[in-house]
């Protein structure tokens, strides 16, 4: 699946070209990020007709003014930097379950839609890719791979055709992880996977087990399409094990917009962002 084009975005097109004085770009950067809430290199320097080269010398001197904040490929408000959480215990999963759970079903049902057009599927484990499970039972034809003892069992009273991963079973979460895990679903290819995540920031997606972290990384690796779930009081929060990088995914599924460093770094990414309604 191709990554979508951003959406339309005010420009500094109306600023007069060329502007000679910093002073003068500065004040034109500044007034798109007002306006966005974040700007790109490319789009400044091709509507000053300025070099990109001239653009980063200008955002550094904004930067060092504590007038923004530079991001990968362009900047961010200083003001709409939020602090990020660290999250040291993994809540159990009935609770989590709980939590924003009109979100996650949301989230499990836009997940399952674009699922449909894909017969290999690689389902993470984790609280929205289980109620994701949920829908796909009378998918027939599908062939389902997961690490997750609770949508296998799940799945296996429909239609689809499911794949256990074998190994060690984590407790609680009901995971399947280890080296066996790892080798059996690193010999396949998946057309999409569906992964769950304990948090988003600028830097990547992340995660509490460091042995769930391993076959996500095998989904992630092998699939034609990467799809994270994430709900949106997971943004600005991190945990024990980074994942990947925002580069590492095709497509973020949500119930809410992203804050502006966040949704800034994942156009910079190209992450098809969908927000379910």
């Amino acid at each position: 699946m191709p990554k979508q084009p951003a959406a339309h975005r005010t420009s500094v097109a109306d600023v007069p070209a060329r502007p000679r004085l910093p002073e003068m770009r500065q004040a034109a950067i500044l007034e798109t990020l007002r306006l966005n809430g974040a700007v790109h290199v490319a789009e400044i320097a091709a509507a000053l007709q300025v070099s990109d080269m001239t653009v980063r010398r200008d955002l550094l001197e904004l930067e060092r003014a504590g007038r923004l904040v530079r991001t990968h490929g362009g900047a961010i408000s200083a003001a709409a930097t939020p602090t990020v959480t660290m999250d040291s215990e993994e809540p159990d999963f009935e609770s989590r379950l709980r939590r924003q759970r009109s979100g996650k079903e949301r989230i499990a049902a836009r997940a399952a839609a674009l699922a449909l057009a894909h017969r290999a599927i690689a389902l993470d484990v984790g609280t929205s890719t289980y109620l994701m499970a949920q829908h796909l039972r009378e998918r027939p034809h599908a062939k389902i791979f997961t690490n997750s003892v609770r949508a296998a069992t799940l799945l296996s009273a429909g239609q689809a055709e499911v794949y256990l991963a074998g190994g060690r079973v984590r407790g609680d979460e009901l995971s399947v992880g280890g080296a066996e895990a790892v080798a059996q679903f690193e010999k396949l290819w998946f057309d999409i996977c569906f992964v769950g995540l304990s948090g988003v920031t600028e830097d990547g997606l992340f995660d509490y087990s460091i042995e769930d972290v391993e076959l996500k990384k095998v989904y992630l690796g092998r699939s034609g399409i990467k799809v994270a779930l994430c709900d949106a009081s997971k943004f600005q929060r991190m945990s024990l094990v980074h994942v990947a990088t925002l580069t590492d995914i095709d497509v973020l599924i949500t119930d809410a917009a992203p804050p502006p460093p966040i949704a800034a770094a994942l156009e910079a990414a190209r992450v098809d962002v969908q927000i379910a309604p």
